[in-house]
Parts: structure tokens; C-alpha cells; sequence
């Protein structure tokens, strides 16, 4: 694969008219919902229209999606979010979402560092945030693992449905 966002398993690139499919059946699985701001489903055409008006400019859009993708058969595994970039402070939230076929065989890991190499390498951040439900383990886990630090508890920070939960925040300051 011709990228310069890989390594030997995963590669980092932009999205592609052909990723609305898979990036609608990710986005609209209920399970993720509890991890992120949705409420309500995406249709295709809302997903296709987005893609083929999507700019990677980071510093004009705020935000960086990639696609994550096996580096020997391009087969999508994953999406990178660089959102709400504050280019004052260098700085951005991270979102991370690995697709659930395909969790617990270490692609988590190549993912993010990749995306923490890009970051800091390419984009110039100074540090990535993640805000990460207390209750979700494995992100937690994966985040630590690659030098994010606790910051604080955000409490009852997400509402779904008639329950609140709290909030870990995660940070990585690049030295």
C-alpha cells in the first residue's frame, strides 16, 4: 500500500467514497452510541455527501478523520478522529473506534500509534485528549498503554438514556 501512515500492519489513510458502507454500519451499531455524542442513526447519502465534501485540512475543518485499514489488503478495520483542534494550543481530541469484528488482535495498538506518531510529527500537536467512559476497560487500558495519563473524572459527564456516567480524562503530552 503506498502511504506514509504505516507500518508493516495497519495503514492511516483518507477516506474514500467507497468507506459510506462500512462507516455506515460502524457508526450505526447502537453499541458504540454509549461512547460517543450520537443519538440518532446516519443515513448513506448523509455519510456519502460527507465523504465526497470532506477536507483533510485539519487547520481550516477542526477535525482529521482517517480511515484505518489492514496495510497488505486495505480491509477497513478501524477509524482515527483528530477532533475539536484548538491549533492555539496545539492540541486535539482523540477518537478512536476499532471495528468490532476485528477487536482484541492488537490493531488498537498499531492504530494509535500510528495516529500519536502522525500527531506529533506531522501535525505538530503537543498533546491528544480522550475523554473515555470509566466503565470502558479496554479503551482505558489501550490509551495507558501508550502513554495517556489520567487527568481527572468527569462525573455523570454522558447521558444515555436515563443514566449518566462518569468520564475518565485521559491525556498525552508529547515531550
Amino acid at each position: 500500500m503506498n502511504t506514509l501512515i504505516a507500518n508493516e500492519i495497519i495503514a492511516l489513510r483518507a477516506l474514500e467514497p467507497a468507506d459510506a458502507d462500512v462507516i455506515y454500519r460502524w457508526e450505526n451499531d447502537t453499541s458504540h452510541w454509549a461512547d460517543s455524542d450520537i443519538i440518532a442513526p446516519y443515513s448513506r447519502q448523509m455519510l456519502t455527501e460527507y465523504i465526497a465534501a470532506y477536507n483533510t485540512d485539519i487547520y481550516s475543518q477542526r477535525q482529521l478523520r482517517m480511515m484505518a485499514v489492514l496495510a497488505d489488503t486495505g480491509e477497513p478495520v478501524g477509524l482515527v478522529d483528530f477532533s475539536s483542534f484548538d491549533p492555539m494550543n496545539n492540541r486535539s481530541e482523540l477518537g478512536l473506534l476499532i471495528a468490532p469484528l476485528v477487536r482484541h488482535r492488537g490493531y488498537g495498538s498499531h492504530i494509535l500509534s500510528l495516529a500519536l506518531n502522525y500527531a506529533q510529527n506531522h501535525i505538530g500537536l503537543r498533546q491528544l485528549y480522550a475523554l473515555i467512559r470509566c466503565d470502558n476497560e479496554a479503551s482505558l487500558s489501550l490509551l495507558k498503554k501508550h502513554g495517556f495519563m489520567r487527568s481527572g473524572i468527569l462525573e455523570k459527564w454522558i447521558r444515555r438514556g436515563k443514566d449518566y456516567y462518569d468520564v475518565e480524562i485521559l491525556q498525552n503530552v508529547f515531550s
